[in-house]
């Protein structure tokens, strides 16, 4: 009866999950500062922007373009344009008249967009109305802010189809050949699909309410994570149910001897790998600190389902589950070492027994050398235009405006300090040269800005076009009075138009270089805007990777020693772990820079490879060690380190193919991050499985003996001294 309830509640807790799935944009935004520390300036002065401007708008710049220049019918059109531009569903204020380059070589044009859930929708709208209204050859992009971020959100949109699945038909066809069964690899799916479903449903009402944060980011590695995680829980249960079927005749005995034997190990890395998200709580950077959580909750519900759903559904299929290969009541199970082993994993453990301490350090070194590729990493940023993988108008048009404007064009750097101090700050700015114009927010002004100069604030007339940071000019008469500046809190805010593209590494130099100055006018002044955010979003990331990993190392060793009841056992599988995820960052690192040709990574990337490939890749050695540790109560530690390697090296195999092929279908999003995460998760982790928890663990255990198990009671009453295996060593070291 419990089986049946637990089936039906699962259905219907998935049936209402599902269609959540075409509604994770409305929870969702993918807007970079929004994810910022609460204490970065950049944060400060995004949320007193819109006190300033009385809005909240996502500037987009039209960029026109024509090899040979634009001509006057040309610009007569694009400015007639103007008023139907601003029209469309989504633009949001008034759009401003073309601003011509030197020469009429290009033209710009901008275009306030409403900040909702739908800002990729409006853009989409202009971009498709520019196709039709701009004149035969004239090149015609959509950039600036709203632009990256309409094609950010683009980039993320196969997450709920391709990503799926790609993910899926992966792991189905390894499910295949691992069982050789069309029904078995369908229950398994099953399960991670209805862990998925459940998990997302609370996600998105946690989103909701408020509680966590959702990115395209977030999503995508909650799906594969969830996918992933259900599956290889559910592989070592299957493994654990098809012993026990041998050994009991009828389902529910069978049933009971498999979680007896699969809810240790499971729970335990469930929980490793719970912690170790957990951990992301302690970052700065809250896109950081909302995968924590998000990801949590997934391997929640991933575990659960592999403890109840799949359970159930094996239970009522039985031995059916597992046809044409059904295991048969009373026979015989594979001899995993010995002189009647035979098979792969027989044979791996006979060269352990051979040649330990060989094997071990030639792995080590191997490792080391791969490790030697981390001087080769460059993980200190990049642009934003480098961020989408493929094609992309607004890097496109960045390229054009780059061309012909100041490269920072619509995307200003935001300055919050006292108004006694407006005209210093302004002086400060206009001194450095990268700064192109300086203009204050003035709500009187019919643009919003007025430009200032060494001489004070200008009356906006004709002759201040391109002055106020978004390049939009006035319309009033020549000598005008000048127009009173917004004052907020005692603050008025400047924006400084930079010479060069906003995300540029000059850009960056500029923006740390006026931070620096400008606190000699006052420590109190905020410099903000794209720039700044992606400033501060690095140095956050670089805090959090130094914060986060010492953190995650000390708290899983605590657990696993907890686990095996030892010291020296957890210590060296951790050691094992650290030493695989450099190897697999170094040669990533040679693979980014020599074969994909990477413009570089974020901060983030480290960090985000570390926690994934030290909570998952010490789930490999959970599983052989657990495994070990009981067949060590029966045969002796050398003895239970074969058999333990032997018994889970196909299904721990298995695993690993399966979390590595979930992880590489993150490659099929265009987006530089994900892509980067792909590669390092999927290769550490079949570095984790066929290396490190196949040769280098078990060849080191053997060789230091049942030391491993110091200062443990196992450590001191080995059960070597009352096993029987024929093929037992003698015992060596005190082992």
């Amino acid at each position: 009866m419990l089986p049946a309830v637990l089936i039906v509640v699962w259905l219907a807790l998935a049936g209402v999950g599902g269609p959540f799935f075409g509604r994770v944009s409305e929870v969702s935004s993918n807007d970079q500062a929004s994810y910022l520390p609460a204490s970065a300036d950049a944060t400060k002065v995004a949320d007193l922007q819109a006190k300033f401007s009385g809005s909240d708008d996502v500037p987009a710049i039209i960029v026109y373009h024509r090899a040979g220049g634009l001509t006057d019918q040309d610009l007569s059109a694009i400015t007639d344009d103007a008023k139907a531009i601003a029209k469309l569903g989504g633009v949001d204020g008034d759009v401003s008249p073309p601003i011509t380059s030197k020469h009429d070589a290009a033209a710009e044009m901008f275009v306030p967009i409403a900040d909702d859930s739908d800002l990729d929708t409006h853009v989409a709208a202009l971009r498709a109305h520019l196709k039709g209204s701009t004149p035969h050859g004239v090149d015609v992009y959509v950039t600036g802010p709203a632009g990256f971020t309409a094609d950010l959100v683009a980039a993320f949109g196969g997450i709920d189809g391709i990503l799926l699945g790609v993910a899926l038909a992966a792991v189905f066809i390894i499910l295949v050949i691992v069982y050789r069964s069309p029904l078995l690899p369908i229950l398994v799916l099953a399960t991670s699909m209805f862990a998925l479903c459940v998990a997302l449903l609370l996600v998105w009402w946690l989103a909701k309410w408020g509680i966590v944060q959702l990115s395209g980011q977030v999503q995508g590695i909650l799906f594969i994570l969830v996918i992933g995680a259900a599956t290889d829980y559910s592989l070592l249960y299957v493994s654990r149910y098809r012993e026990a079927l041998r050994d009991q005749e009828r389902r529910w005995p069978a049933t009971w001897t498999a979680l007896r034997g699969a809810l240790g190990p499971i729970a335990a890395s469930a929980g490793t790998v719970i912690v170790g998200l957990l951990c992301l709580l302690f970052s700065d950077l809250n896109s950081n600190k909302a995968l924590g959580p998000v990801a949590a909750i997934g391997i929640v519900f991933a575990f659960l389902a592999a403890m109840t759903l799949l359970p159930s559904l094996l239970l009522a299929f039985g031995r059916s589950a597992f046809w044409p290969v059904r295991p048969r009541y009373g026979s015989a199970h594979a001899q995993p070492v010995g002189p009647d082993a035979h098979g792969l994993w027989a044979s791996v453990a006979g060269w352990i027994r051979r040649a330990p301490r060989i094997i071990w350090i030639v792995c080590t070194i191997a490792l080391l050398a791969g490790a030697t590729g981390l001087l080769q990493l460059k993980a200190d940023g990049v642009p934003q235009s480098d961020l989408i993988l493929g094609h992309s108008e607004a890097r496109d048009g960045q390229n054009v405006l780059v061309d012909h404007f100041p490269g920072g064009s619509g995307s200003p750097a935001l300055v919050v300090g006292p108004k006694s101090e407006l005209q210093k700050m302004a002086d400060t700015l206009l001194d450095d040269s990268g700064v192109s114009s300086v203009a204050v927010v003035a709500k009187d002004a019919p643009s919003g800005a007025a430009q200032v100069t060494h001489d004070g604030i200008q009356a906006y007339g004709a002759s201040d076009a391109g002055a106020g940071g978004t390049g939009a000019p006035g319309t009033g008469a020549s000598g005008a009075p000048a127009p009173s500046p917004t004052v907020v809190s005692g603050d008025v805010m400047l924006q400084a138009t930079l010479t060069h593209a906003a995300d540029s590494a000059a850009a960056e130099t500029t923006v740390r270089a006026l931070r620096e100055s400008l606190t000699k006018v006052d420590d109190g002044i905020l410099v903000g805007g794209v720039t700044a955010v992606a400033i501060d979003s690095n140095d956050a990331s670089l805090h959090d990777r130094n914060t986060i990993i010492p953190i995650v190392l000390v708290v899983i060793l605590l657990i696993l020693m907890l686990l095996l009841r030892a010291v020296l056992a957890p210590v060296l599988l951790v050691l094992s772990v650290v030493v695989s995820f450099a190897a697999s960052l170094g040669v990533s690192a040679y693979v980014f820079n020599g074969i994909f040709r990477f413009p570089g990574a974020d901060p983030a990337v480290p960090l985000y490879g570390f926690v994934f490939l030290v909570a998952l890749g010490i789930d490999y050695n959970i599983f052989l060690m657990t495994r070990v540790r009981e067949e060590t109560l029966l045969h002796g530690t050398r003895q239970g380190i074969l058999r333990g390697l032997a018994v889970t090296g196909g299904v721990i195999t298995s695993a690993g193919l399966v979390l590595a092929s979930t992880f590489a279908a993150l490659g099929v999003i265009p987006i530089l991050f994900l892509a980067q995460i792909a590669f390092i998760v999927a290769f550490g982790v079949l570095v984790d499985t066929l290396i490190v928890r196949s040769l280098l663990v078990p060849a080191l255990s053997y060789d230091i003996g049942r030391a491993i198990w110091w200062p443990s009671k196992l450590w001191r009453t080995d059960a070597s001294t009352v096993a029987s295996d024929p093929e037992k060593e003698p015992v060596r070291d005190g082992a």
